[in-house]
């Protein structure tokens, strides 16, 4: 069957006038080779994904390549120009001390008392966790421990923002998401310290939670992973019956934009225009390197035209401002089935992690100084405060009963049996397991056996439920 273009020059040459050169026709023909040419490269929807090919009707073509060229390549706002006027804006609804900039109303923030004392409640818990898990794992008590000092309001306020039914890919400063979902203080310290009872069946590091009933998914210690899952999840999300209201929110740190996954995510969420909420905290650093060092141009928000994303730079040290965003992000997602990219400007108070010192690359007079220019717990106080939602006293009892449930929650998880030797090899496979994994608990039965009587060895394994006792029944020669 003849394509369109070819029938179009057939009509075209049995209607066109004899005395007409063979030049004249080649132009003609040319036009409309073009015009066909340019029109399947449109989309049914209209979408133009190709838009600047040569010959497209929508391309502009230079000539020069002089200065101007490259301002229309690279806009102002987008480049990092120390010229520009701020660049890319930054939105946010409160001053650095709370009270709401001019202009804006108690309608624009549109908040009852209820959910903004519980999204304060919520960041004071943080920092109480904060302190007594870092501390214990200066005793030795756990392993590892990552803070989300500074970080308070932009956790919060993007959680305040979302449904319970959101699915969520976290990095590792957002567990104030699982606990504005009510996670359990007993479920979060089973998790750290590693208990029989934990969802993660403690294997995980402390810190990297998961939760289905929450729809928060088991987070991963390798830099970006979550990023190309998130858009995965998009798509898998905007093709399931019933789940038309939810979209994905991915967290991650502006060192996680530069590794190789965030443009292997940010483009595939773009293409299959997924619904699918890009959550970057510019904290200032990426453990020890500073922002300034990791990338040029403005920001992380700079690159979100590049995917043809629609872009908001927040003040995430503004939680209201923050929880605003996300619920227009999430608006825009779902309306326009698209991904949405935020950048949330905000800074890390505290260390990147117990394995590290800040102090060896910053100042501690700048981080003293952190700790009181735009503190988000500062702010949201004294925006609560000026209502009548808050005072003095609720301070004090919120904080006093905040340690209180803390401590008790880590004293039980403390004293929880480790997960039975046995589950290490269970949970991978449905079914019957394979070959090498029967050989491996075979192995560590064997060794069980011989050792497990030894001081050092029985004293690990009274730690564990059932001391080590499950793994008898795999040795080698019981099973023969």
């Amino acid at each position: 069957m003849a394509s369109s273009a070819a029938l179009s020059m057939r009509r075209l040459r049995s209607r066109w006038p004899q005395h007409l050169s063979a030049s004249m026709l080649a132009t003609v023909t040319s036009t409309v080779t073009r015009t066909f040419a340019s029109s399947s490269l449109l989309r049914k929807d209209g979408d133009e994904p190709q838009g600047h090919l040569p010959g497209h009707p929508s391309s502009v073509f230079l000539t020069s390549l002089n200065d101007s060229f490259f301002d229309s390549v690279k806009p102002k706002t987008l480049s990092g120009n120390q010229n520009a006027k701020g660049g890319i804006p930054t939105y946010r609804l409160m001053d650095g001390v709370g009270r709401l900039l001019p202009g804006v109303t108690d309608d624009m923030v549109n908040i009852d008392q209820d959910e903004a004392v519980k999204m304060y409640r919520t960041m004071l818990l943080l920092p109480a966790i904060d302190v007594i898990l870092y501390n214990a794992q200066r005793q030795g008590r756990i392993s590892f421990m990552m803070t989300s000092y500074g970080e308070e309001g932009a956790v919060i306020g993007s959680a305040a923002g979302l449904d319970a039914k959101d699915e969520v890919f976290a990095q590792y400063r957002e567990s104030g998401v699982l606990l504005w979902r009510d996670f359990s203080l007993d479920h979060f310290m089973s998790q750290v310290f590693g208990a029989e009872d934990d969802l993660c069946g403690g294997r995980q590091m402390p810190i990297h939670f998961g939760s289905t009933q929450h729809h928060f998914h088991t987070i991963s210690s390798p830099l970006a992973t979550q990023i190309p899952q998130a858009a995965g999840a998009g798509y898998a999300l905007k093709r399931t019956k019933g789940r038309e209201g939810n979209v994905v929110i991915c967290y991650f740190g502006e060192g996680a934009a530069s590794e190789g996954d965030f443009h292997a995510g940010m483009n595939l969420a773009s293409t299959t225009k997924s619904p699918v909420i890009f959550f970057v905290r510019n904290n200032g650093y990426a453990i020890s390197t500073p922002a300034a060092e990791q990338f040029r141009g403005d920001g992380i928000a700079s690159r979100g035209p590049g995917y043809g994303m629609l872009t908001i730079r927040v003040d995430g040290n503004d939680a209201l401002a923050v929880r605003s965003a996300v619920q227009a992000a999430k608006s825009k997602a779902l309306s326009e089935q698209r991904p949405v990219l935020i950048e949330a400007m905000t800074y890390r108070v505290g260390h990147h992690s117990t394995s590290d010192d800040s102090s060896a690359y910053r100042s501690k007079q700048a981080v003293e100084s952190w700790k009181q220019m735009d503190n988000p717990l500062h702010r949201m106080r004294n925006f609560l405060t000026d209502r009548g939602w808050w005072n003095d006293r609720l301070e004090d009892d919120t904080k006093a009963q905040h340690r209180k449930i803390v401590i008790e929650a880590m004293g039980r998880a403390e004293k929880k049996k480790r997960p039975q030797l046995s589950s290490l090899f269970e949970g991978t496979y449905r079914g019957e397991l394979p070959a090498n994994l029967k050989e491996q608990r075979a192995e560590l039965a064997e060794l069980l056996e011989k050792y497990g009587s030894l001081p050092g060895w029985s004293k690990e394994l009274a730690k564990h439920a059932n001391a080590g006792k499950d793994m008898q029944q795999y040795r080698e020669k019981q099973q023969a």
